[in-house]
């Protein structure tokens, strides 16, 4: 089949690597505007997509949003038979989806219903769950609510971040979505409703919801270091100053130690309370300072009895 790509992050390039791959025609890919490499500016640099795709050859559309009305016209002009969209980052309207015969399929990071939104990986993490997957569904007009094609569990490793288990998804991910066009191709599947249950949402995470509360159960807080790693970035505070924290890991409880109250472990570990229990900050970084090793900060800050992380909340 004639294949129109839309993606953007560096997520998305595996997928597209396997349709360039495969018997399928990628003849032209969508991807978001260039923009500055951090956010203080600068010159402006394009998507890992935009890269992938003009080391291919392959005519490159940036429209400003979802709903550029240039961008039926220019879609249709690649007289492609079905799209593939895989965390493109905006929505396609209806006059998008009608340009391909076949419609436009999607790679989603979950096994839907479950987590419908932008921020799948980050969700089930900050969940605690153990198993997540990838599917690939004819999008409509709803969030994620699209009929279902092919899908595949996939489980989440001990300590395994969110940059680690997207590039994780993104390769099996890969292989589902051309099995996916396969399968339709050959007449093999057929779109099927989503399950009633266990229809949850995934909001885009914050810098805000990055923010580490000392108060919840310790799991729960190593939990969250790895849904927020390595973006937007787990975060406290120490001496009025923003604290990173990279890597945490549950610890053995010390007597006494309140939600947030630092205190030198065995070994030198940097080690802080929570609701329940107490977290080793394994890996930190300093506000304007390198990441460097828990017990390398507390040996350098001299921690003061009693002093605690995020005392400005």
């Amino acid at each position: 089949m004639r294949v129109v790509y839309f993606g953007t992050p560096a997520a998305a390039v595996a997928p597209l690597a396997a349709l360039l791959a495969s018997r399928h025609e990628v003849v032209g890919v969508v991807t978001r505007p260039d923009k500055p490499r951090d956010h203080r500016g600068g010159r402006p640099s394009p998507s890992p997509v935009k890269q992938a795709a003009k080391r291919h050859g392959l005519e490159v559309v940036q429209p400003e949003r979802g709903r550029d009305p240039e961008l039926p016209a220019r879609l249709a002009a690649f007289r492609a038979d079905i799209g593939v969209t895989c965390a493109f980052g905006f929505l396609l309207p209806p006059e998008v989806l009608a340009v391909f015969p076949n419609g436009v399929l999607n790679l989603h990071f979950s096994l839907l219903p479950a987590y419908r939104g932008p921020a799948p990986v980050q969700r089930a993490l900050l969940d605690g769950r153990i198993v997540t997957g990838v599917c690939t569904f004819v999008i409509d007009e709803g969030m994620d609510t699209g009929p279902l094609l092919l899908s595949a569990e996939v489980p989440i490793l001990p300590g395994e971040d969110a940059g680690a288990l997207t590039a994780r998804l993104a390769e099996v991910g890969a292989r589902v979505t051309v099995e996916t066009l396969d399968a339709l191709e050959a007449g093999a599947i057929s779109p099927r409703p989503q399950p009633r249950d266990g229809a949850s949402l995934a909001p885009k995470v914050t810098p805000d919801d990055a923010r580490l509360d000392w108060r919840v159960p310790a799991a729960r807080l190593v939990d969250a270091v790895r849904a927020f790693t390595p973006a937007p970035g787990a975060w406290t505070t120490l001496r009025g100053r923003r604290l990173k924290v990279l890597e945490a890991r549950l610890a053995a409880a010390e007597p006494g130690l309140a939600p947030g109250e630092l205190r030198t472990g065995p070994g030198g570990a940097l080690l802080a309370g929570a609701g329940d229990g107490v977290v080793e900050l394994v890996r930190v970084q300093p506000d304007g300072g390198r990441p460097m090793a828990g017990a390398d900060l507390a040996r350098g800050a001299r921690l003061a009895a009693g002093e605690r992380l995020g005392g400005d909340r």
